[in-house]
């Protein structure tokens, strides 16, 4: 394995970091219920990555099994627990606990606590999933054909 092709040619490197405070309010929902903060965008890494932190009420769920055809999902657990499902298991994770899952993996999570939990989700390569996020609960009343095309559209594939 090598390195990945040289993306800056300058010879003095550049003032182009971007600092989020801790106390940014989130991007997406609310603090104490659900919320998203979008730490990394696709747009800032240039679609190296998507970072996002997910701060879930108790009890919040969670989406179903799924797939990504093209991008790869990592969920690394902050604080409470987190049902994480890695194709073959549910594992309940905690503070410190990592699951990557690789393009194609069957994977979903969920907060079925009694208390709230925060974990950050990294997609590689990056995808604009901010739009995904802000509008998946919105789909109620789609029908199954506008449903499909935004989970498509998404790189979202669900199982039974």
């Amino acid at each position: 394995m090598s390195y990945p092709k040289q993306v800056y040619t300058g010879d003095d490197g550049e003032i182009n970091a971007n600092f989020r405070p801790s106390n940014t309010p989130p991007n997406f929902g609310t603090v104490g219920r659900d919320a998203i903060h979008y730490l990394a965008t696709t747009v800032i890494t240039r679609g190296e990555f998507g970072l996002y932190r997910f701060e879930m009420k108790a009890k919040a769920g969670g989406p179903k099994t799924h797939y990504h055809k093209t991008i790869s999902e990592s969920f690394y657990i902050l604080e409470g627990t987190v049902r994480l499902f890695d194709g073959a298991q549910w594992i309940d994770a905690q503070k410190g606990d990592f699951l990557h899952v690789p393009q194609g993996g069957l994977h979903a999570f969920r907060n079925d606590s009694d208390a709230p939990a925060e974990m950050l989700l990294l997609f590689t390569p990056g995808a604009p999933r901010e739009e995904y996020f802000e509008q998946v609960s919105q789909l109620a009343h789609a029908t199954d054909e506008e449903r499909a095309r935004f989970f498509d559209k998404h790189d979202s594939y669900f199982v039974e």
